[in-house]
């Protein structure tokens, strides 16, 4: 080659090149999407965190006072606020890096007695096959039947309760926090999880100083009633948060793998509403959007929305948007077809 000769860089892709997805990227990046909002984020952490002081800082003052139940309410909501902030922490919405991410979600996991590498792991698999029946976690038949299938093969208590799941489901829903902290300490078992004994010690100092606080504060009685509604309502704003996302959406099966973006799209359901329902569950009502770029803030996900919807359009993909009370009277549907070989079958629990 001579020295004379240019060498000129390739040109730009045009639009209509590449994968569907690559396309939709092209458009989001081009709006400036996918940047970071430390401002947003750092005023965001400072209320939550200013709320979750508060409210300890309140049962000290009330003390010995049945108005405290009113204090655990409001707890259970702030604990659901830190929960959405782990959330976004562990996709790194938050810091680009790591590191930062990891750290500034272990800080949160632990506000809430949450094992943060056995939920990162968890929500990782999720979303890399979300609704799929046996790749999803979120499918696992533990305690419900999520497809007409996995209730033909229920044994035990999904069997039992499987019958008549959709008007259990908001009653379990009081179990869920519960089962956080549970399925935490579980994991611990997991030689596989990173940083295990660090969660470990995270979790066991949270439960150590939520008991401490709450029996030194309070009589017995009133401690354990503490305990039960703010753990019960927890649990139900988690709940809340997660349901009307994807059940009652198509659930794939076996070698269902469709490409990336019919994938998200079309096992996904967003739901409709202003600024409070944004704040209310985190941006996860934009649920689409999420799963199609985890690492875009949450507070981008309304303006990404316009963007996705059309490109869906455009390309004939169903792009689901309810309300919320119509996505949970879709998730409840779907729960009770979900359970009706159970209440047709003729064999005994």
């Amino acid at each position: 080659m001579s020295s004379n000769t240019t060498v000129r860089p390739p040109p730009p892709p045009s639009e209509a090149s590449g994968s569907d997805f690559a396309r939709l990227s092209r458009k989001i990046a081009a709006a400036g999407l996918l940047g970071r909002r430390p401002g947003y984020y750092a005023l965001r952490s400072t209320v939550v965190a200013g709320l979750y002081v508060s409210g300890w800082a309140t049962v000290a003052l009330i003390g010995d006072s049945w108005w405290t139940l009113a204090v655990a309410a409001f707890l259970a909501v702030v604990f659901g606020q830190v929960a959405l902030l782990a959330h976004d922490a562990a996709h790194r919405q938050v810091f680009r890096r790591r590191r930062a991410s990891e750290v500034s979600g272990r800080i949160a996991g632990a506000g809430i007695g949450m094992g943060y590498g056995w939920w990162q792991d968890k929500h990782t698999r999720h979303h890399a096959n979300p609704n799929h029946q046996e790749l999803d976690p979120d499918l696992d038949p533990d305690l419900l039947v999520w497809s007409q299938d996995q209730a033909r093969a229920a044994k035990g208590l999904p069997r039992l309760i499987g019958r008549w799941q959709a008007f259990l489901f908001f009653p379990l829903l009081t179990l869920e926090g519960f089962n956080l902290h549970v399925s935490s300490v579980k994991a611990l078992a997991n030689r596989s999880l990173k940083h295990r004994t660090l969660d470990g010690v995270l979790l066991f100092a949270h439960f150590v100083l939520y008991l401490t606080v709450l029996l030194w504060l309070l009589p017995p009685g009133m401690a354990i009633a503490f305990l039960a509604v703010h753990q019960c309502l927890f649990g139900v704003y988690l709940g809340a948060l997660f349901a009307p996302n994807h059940k009652g959406m198509p659930i794939l099966t076996g070698e269902d793998r469709p490409d990336f973006l019919r994938r998200q799209v079309l096992t996904s359901r967003n739901v409709r509403g202003g600024r409070l329902t944004d704040i209310a569950l985190g941006g996860l009502n934009h649920q689409i959007e999420h799963h199609l770029f985890p690492s875009m803030p949450s507070p981008n996900l309304r303006r990404a929305r316009t963007i996705v919807r059309r490109h869906c359009q455009e390309l004939g993909v169903d792009y689901v948007e309810t309300g919320l009370v119509a996505s949970y009277r879709l998730a409840l549907a779907s729960l009770h077809r979900a359970g009706a070989p159970l209440r047709h079958a003729r064999v005994p629990v």
